[in-house]
């Protein structure tokens, strides 16, 4: 009998992997404190200190602005409406153009929508999986204004080329950093790079409060407006005497008082969350890296700092929300992506919390402007022929490569991973290795 696990041999483990799970006694201390003080939100709608939220809230954003060497942190229901009401305080009007990329969740592209903006699609960078200067330059028109860019999978996109661009265009940034909590760049914490920065606080990411988000930004009138947005500005704008009323209808938004009570407790907790991360990702890359068909996207510079950017001072950090590995099935004799997934998968189990959902995949989201509201331009162009806009296969080559052939993802590298179960992944990844002619010869029995 064979003894590979997908063809009915042991595999090298079985019992599932520990959950990632980051809430512990004093959150539940904090949750505790909040129910007994019974005041669960303190919004109020209207001009008025509550305007601001009650105190867990307010000691939340003080905290998380500290942490972020921000001058502002606005927190809000979660990562979706902060990207909303970023755009709205960008002041984003019906027809304007906001560049974004293809890989990434979807919120991150169709945001503009509510605004009336008209998304446009840059390729990613073949090495940070992000946005550049140079993918994004040629997308640029007269109608363009602003330029959403995604540190995606925890990794710094090269910041000082894009914000060079858009001051030669006059166009807003806004960071999508819901993968990439404290990751920097060049010294700098990602979200105060760009205009403004929007971070995730759901339940599979760094840190999280169930569901939640925060907007950083030093700009004084832009955090006026996200303020606004987010707690029902037309009712509040004339009584603080706020002069200019672009996009000030507001929504609610707001994030309660026990979400910012957990939030207190998991920012304590988030040097040594990312120092695990790290620390794992560089154990897994130093083992993986003798297969020649995988390319484990070794950082450039020292201490697990980002790869491929400009940076000189070499002090960049990826926080490695997921770790990526690009597979080269030529250098494999030809074995697919989903082939050798699949036998690897079948040498180790899912994660308690996850049912049956692996911790290793291949492809991440499929190109975003391939869903079927791009495809059939069910978005309102304001007068502007649909055709003006390319959503077809094969706008984004490199994204398209990544998601169909080359890139896999795993989370092997979290925090709940001990060193014996980190070696069982590199055993496993060995073990594949070692009988890859099996594995070709019978690709077609699985």
């Amino acid at each position: 009998m064979s003894k590979l696990a997908i063809f009915g041999g042991k595999p090298i483990r079985t019992e599932l992997f520990s959950a990632y799970n980051t809430i512990g006694d004093e959150e539940i201390a904090a949750v505790t404190g909040v129910l007994k003080s019974g005041v669960l939100s303190r919004y109020l709608g209207c001009w008025h200190p509550d305007f601001y939220g009650g105190p867990q809230v307010q000691a939340f954003e003080k905290l998380w602005a500290e942490k972020n060497d921000a001058k502002y942190a606005i927190s809000v229901n979660s990562n979706t409406s902060g990207l909303i009401t970023c755009l709205g305080a960008a002041g984003i009007q019906p027809g304007d153009e906001v560049i974004v990329s293809p890989y990434s969740m979807s919120a991150s592209a169709i945001s503009p929508v509510f605004w009336g903006g008209i998304p446009v699609f840059a390729d990613i960078d073949e090495h940070s999986f992000c946005l550049s200067a140079e993918t994004i330059e040629p997308k640029i028109t007269e109608n363009t204004k602003a330029i959403l860019v995604v540190h995606i999978f925890g990794h710094p996109a090269d910041m000082d080329p894009i914000m060079e661009l858009a001051k030669k265009h006059n166009l807003i940034v806004i960071e999508d950093c819901a993968q990439a909590p404290f990751g920097k760049y060049k010294g700098r914490f990602v979200g105060t790079l760009g205009h403004m920065g929007i971070f995730s606080l759901n339940y599979h990411k760094h840190i999280h409060t169930g569901e939640g988000g925060v907007i950083t930004t030093n700009d004084d009138k832009l955090a006026e407006k996200c303020q606004l947005i987010r707690n029902h500005a037309e009712a509040v704008a004339d009584d603080k005497g706020v002069e200019d009323y672009t996009n000030l209808f507001g929504m609610n938004l707001r994030l309660p008082e026990i979400e910012a009570a957990i939030g207190i407790e998991q920012l304590k907790k988030i040097d040594d969350l990312l120092a695990s991360r790290i620390q794992n990702a560089k154990f897994l890359n130093d083992k993986l890296k003798k297969f020649d068909y995988l390319d484990t996207c070794v950082p450039a510079h020292g201490n697990m700092t980002c790869s491929n950017c400009s940076c000189e001072n070499k002090d960049c950090l990826h926080c490695y929300y997921v770790q990526p590995i690009k597979y080269f099935a030529k250098k494999n004799q030809g074995l697919s992506r989903e082939k050798y997934l699949k036998a690897l998968s079948a040498e180790l189990p899912s994660s308690y919390m996850r049912e049956e959902d692996p911790l290793i995949s291949g492809g991440y989201v499929k190109p975003l402007y391939l869903q079927q509201i791009y495809q059939r331009k069910k978005i309102n162009f304001h007068g502007r022929s649909a055709d003006s806009y390319n959503y077809n296969k094969g706008i984004c080559p490199v994204a398209e490569r990544m998601y169909e052939e080359e890139l896999i993802l795993h989370e092997f590298m979290r925090p709940s991973m001990s060193q014996s179960d980190l070696e069982q992944v590199v055993e496993a990844f060995e073990k594949v290795d070692k009988y890859m002619s099996e594995i070709i010869e019978g690709q077609n029995r699985y």
